[in-house]
This record gives C-alpha cells, structure tokens and sequence, in this order.
C-alpha cells in the first residue's frame, strides 16, 4: 500500500460505511410503502438497491480492517419526509445518491497517485453511483422527456 494519511482515508471510508448500511435501511424501508399496480417491479429495484447497498458496506468495512481500523457501527442519516408516493420515494433516493457519490469522491481525493487499489476501487464505485444517480434520474423524468430532472423547490 503506497504512502498515505490512513487517518482522513479511514474517516471517510467510516462514512461512507454508515451511507451504505443507511441505504440497506432506506430502500428496504422504501419497499414496504409502495402500493397499486406498479408495486412488483418497484419493489423489486427497491430491494436490489438494498442488496447493493450491503454489498457495498461489505466491501467498504473490509478497506476499513485493511487498514487496520475499527469499522463504525453508526448508521448514516436517512431522509423521510414521511410522504410516500413513488416520486417523494425516488427524489430522496437521489439525494441519497448525491451525497454517497460525493463522499466516493472525498476518497479519490485522498488516495489519487497513492494507492492504486484504493483509487480503483474509488473510481469503480464513482462510475456504480453515478450510472446509479442517472437511473433515478431517468426514472423522476415524464415520459418523453429527455432532459435530466429538475428538483422543484417547496
């Protein structure tokens, strides 16, 4: 392993942990609320979001006792706004989103030109969240419409 400050690539790798295991939480707790004829296949992608997300974790918490640090056992921030209507579901699904790319990005700041595994590993997971992001982007869109989303203010 190159020569880097373990300290700060651990912190964020902890974060980045707690962001995944909130995932498992959210989508599986997404799954539950979602009813009327378009239920199967939503909760369907709901619950492989989940499984990702613990794969995620999973993989994460190992760098983390690579390192010979402590895994954290916390459990990131999870967004309700307690309205759970499939567009309320998705938009904080992509906010989600946005915050865990943005923290995949913090750790490719920290290992860039020193330590390959790590900035791979960084750079992999970059491309899995932002082809994730425009998914749920697509997905907030109306039908026809190609342009990317644009979160109405409230």
């Amino acid at each position: 392993m190159g020569e880097f400050d373990k300290e700060p690539v651990v912190a964020v790798l902890n974060r980045i942990l707690e962001s995944e295991l909130a995932g498992v939480v959210r989508y599986t707790h997404y799954s539950f609320l979602v009813f009327g004829f378009g239920r199967i296949p939503i909760v369907s992608w709901l619950r492989e979001q989940a499984d990702e997300s613990l794969m995620h974790a999973r993989t994460v918490g190992e760098w983390v006792t690579t390192l010979g640090a402590y895994p954290s056992l916390a459990i990131g921030p999870l967004l309700d706004s307690h309205k759970h209507d499939i567009g309320a579901i998705l938009r904080e699904s992509l906010e989600a989103e946005r915050a865990a790319l943005q923290l995949y990005r913090d750790l490719l700041t920290l290992v860039t030109d020193r330590s390959v595994a790590l900035e791979e590993f960084a750079r992999r997971m970059i491309e899995v969240e932002e082809l994730h992001h425009a998914e749920v982007d697509k997905m907030l869109r109306k039908p026809g419409d190609v342009s990317a989303f644009t979160p109405q203010s409230p």
